[in-house]
């Protein structure tokens, strides 16, 4: 199905796939806490050119109160089971313009040591190799990593990979005018450990003060 502008189809609308996943997340697990999707597709004459539209939020220029906020997203973490049972995303999503680790793993420590690696690599292919780095890269994907994640995946322990926002500070939340409460935005979206989401928040202190 096309959006149509005479006389040529400007837009082609996503598969009924991502229709229903988009309307399920929407509906069911972030309806509280993020504006509403309203259209989202892909250009005709270019693939890799994409659109989506969302309703229009007038927000305050405040951060909203903190016990609302982790509320809403526990219950994002509550209500966002990954589809497959695995880590990653159905598609690459962006930092800002750095695109972001998405493919799916069994494992948290697998998911999370794929990522860091692919910062590694594509810090070298902007900056050029650096002796230094490739050794604070083999160090942290060879002891830290396996140290601190592995014991949450062994002796019977398991995480169950939970959607994410991914990238919360001052700037990606703020207070709905019409409701009061709180609003995120501009997402890095990914099923991960669901305690990654609170990285962002720790280097900004702000929100959780």
């Amino acid at each position: 199905m096309a959006i149509t502008v005479d006389p040529e189809p400007v837009w082609d609308k996503p598969n009924e796939v991502d229709e229903k996943w988009i309307q399920y997340v929407d509906e069911n697990v972030a309806a509280k806490l993020v504006p509403r999707p309203v259209a989202w597709g892909t250009f005709v004459q270019d693939s890799d050119i994409h659109f989506f539209l969302c309703e229009f939020v007038e927000m305050t220029d405040d951060l909203p109160e903190v016990q609302a906020s982790m509320k809403l997203l526990a219950e994002l973490h509550k209500k966002g089971v990954s589809p497959n049972g695995k880590f990653g995303f159905q598609v690459p999503t962006l930092q800002g313009t750095i695109p972001q680790y998405t493919n799916w793993h069994n494992s948290w420590e697998d998911f999370f040591s794929s990522s860091i690696k692919a910062v590694f690599d594509m810090e070298e292919q902007m900056q050029g190799p650096d002796p230094e780095v490739q050794l604070l890269c083999a160090a942290t994907l060879e002891k830290v990593v396996p140290r601190l994640l592995r014991p949450l995946e062994t002796g019977g322990r398991k995480i169950q990979p939970r959607l994410i926002h991914g990238d919360i500070w001052d700037g990606n939340t703020s207070t709905n005018v019409a409701t009061n409460s709180p609003v995120i935005y501009d997402a890095t979206c990914i099923y991960a450990h669901n305690e990654c989401t609170l990285l962002s928040d720790i280097r900004n202190t702000t929100l959780l003060d």
